[in-house]
């Protein structure tokens, strides 16, 4: 038997992350990243912020902190 469980989320990955300004770390430095750049997908998915940053060249730790604050907000 398998079945698929939705979780409605009142706000999406993207504002999730841009509210967690008092973390530290990679988590820390994508916050500020992600602030400083208009072009954030602020609405965005953990997906869309993944290719964003691969449209702006990030290096590997950013794509890692989206990973870990991805689980994070998954928890949240």
């Amino acid at each position: 038997m398998s079945f698929t469980s939705t979780i409605a989320r009142s706000e999406t990955f993207g504002e999730w992350l841009l509210v967690q300004v008092d973390r530290h770390g990679p988590i820390g430095d994508l916050v500020k990243a992600a602030k400083a750049d208009r072009a954030f997908p602020r609405t965005g998915s953990p997906d869309d912020v993944r290719k964003h940053l691969n449209k702006m060249q990030a290096d590997g730790g950013m794509f890692e902190a989206v990973d870990d604050a991805e689980t994070d907000w998954l928890c949240y």
